[in-house]
């Protein structure tokens, strides 16, 4: 089995999101197990609805023939990659359980860390 990758995201900006997801997705189709964890600010790229200053930012990406954050969630959700928004970080950003994607656990650090192990963890 291929090493874990662990994504620790503690940024709401739609960049460190969209990067997050690319690498996840990417790690992914190579036979990695991938976690995210999002905590703090990074918990809204988890969100049902994705923030509306990300609209413009998508459409770029769309028009440029870039994978999209929309996109690359269902491919991550394919993938079979493991979300997780902290449980603290939602309670700093003043969000609930209920307004995550599907699919997404609520879960602490110990959780995280955990799932990944002995494997590598990166921060976006």
């Amino acid at each position: 089995m291929s090493q874990p990758l662990g994504i620790l995201l503690l940024s709401g900006g739609h960049e460190r999101g969209h990067y997050a997801l690319m690498m996840a997705t990417a790690a992914s189709a190579i036979g990695r197990p991938v976690t995210i964890f999002a905590t703090n600010a990074g918990c809204r790229l988890l969100l049902k609805a994705a923030p509306l200053e990300s609209e413009e930012r998508e459409e770029v990406l769309a028009q440029s023939g870039v994978a999209t954050i929309a996109i690359l969630m269902e491919a991550a959700q394919a993938l079979g990659i493991r979300m997780i928004a902290c449980e603290a970080g939602l309670r700093v950003e003043s969000l609930t359980a209920e307004a995550l994607a599907e699919g997404v656990e609520v879960a602490g650090i110990v959780t995280f860390l955990g799932a990944v192990g002995a494997g590598q963890v990166i921060s976006l």
